[in-house]
């Protein structure tokens, strides 16, 4: 059974990364050929022919630098704001502490297409319409982002903070040298997330981007998808250099990830 679902997530995957490597004529064969095989003379070969096409029409440059710009700029911006709020919650005492973060949290259940307009409007009211900071500004903070900073700054003895209070130590002082410091599994969850939710993210670029010097990888692929055609190996080729990125993320820092997910997820 384990198997069978290993197949089922991966093998999708396998194949884009096969195809990316495979002429056009050998994406679609009688047999199915898990790997670039030539049905001409059968032999086992892998072309980057694919990738340069890609790199050199398809734009891709560009949208990868956007889409790094944003991703980046978003992730740093999400990990002050959100600790900061969320050290605010956990740490400080100050009338309605608990019905603020009641109402915040119930904004969780408002879905995101429900805010979209309203998003739209205020965004081109501050002059951000069409731009990289449009995409990064109303993006910077998170709710949940917010409580699971919020469950793992609680986790965090109180003497700690008493101790550096005692000699000294400010408010933001504590925040910076004691609090963060200590939070590298929480902060590595969400800098991962947040980074990944901006690389894949379509819809709030599709809607306030119309300008393709502006686009980020979402939206490079999808109008490489309706100008290419049928032509699957070229696809295929883009796609895989959107994913190495992210893959290569989440090998480097998947031990991390999980430790921060089990640290936030059972303590608080």
């Amino acid at each position: 059974m384990i198997l069978l679902l290993v197949i089922i997530m991966v093998g999708p995957f396998v194949w884009m990364v096969s195809t990316s490597f495979k002429k056009s004529s050998d994406v679609f064969t009688e047999a199915p050929n898990l790997l670039p095989i030539s049905k001409n003379t059968g032999k086992l070969y892998f072309t980057v022919e694919n990738f340069k096409i890609v790199l050199k029409y398809g734009e891709i440059s560009k949208a990868f630098i956007n889409s790094i710009l944003v991703a980046t700029s978003a992730t740093i911006l999400n990990l002050l704001i959100n600790s900061l709020a969320a050290f605010g919650f956990a740490r400080l005492n100050f009338p309605g502490k608990n019905i603020i973060f009641m109402i915040l949290l119930s904004t969780m259940m408002i879905p995101f297409y429900a805010t979209l307009i309203p998003m739209l409007y205020i965004t081109k009211l501050l002059g951000m319409y069409n731009s990289l900071a449009g995409l990064v500004i109303p993006m910077c903070a998170s709710v949940f982002n917010v409580f699971l900073m919020k469950q793992f700054f609680q986790t965090i003895p109180q003497e700690m903070e008493d101790a550096a209070c005692i000699d000294g130590c400010s408010r933001f002082g504590v925040y910076w040298r004691i609090i963060l410091p200590l939070s590298k599994p929480v902060l590595t969850v969400v800098g991962i997330t947040t980074f990944i939710w901006h690389w894949n993210s379509y819809t709030w670029p599709l809607v306030l981007i119309n300008d393709p010097k502006h686009y980020t990888l979402p939206l490079q692929l999808a109008l490489l998808v309706s100008g290419s055609g049928s032509r699957y190996n070229y696809m295929m080729a883009a796609a895989t250099m959107a994913v190495v990125p992210i893959l290569i993320v989440f090998i480097v820092f998947q031990r991390y990830l999980i430790q921060g997910i089990v640290l936030s997820g059972l303590k608080g």
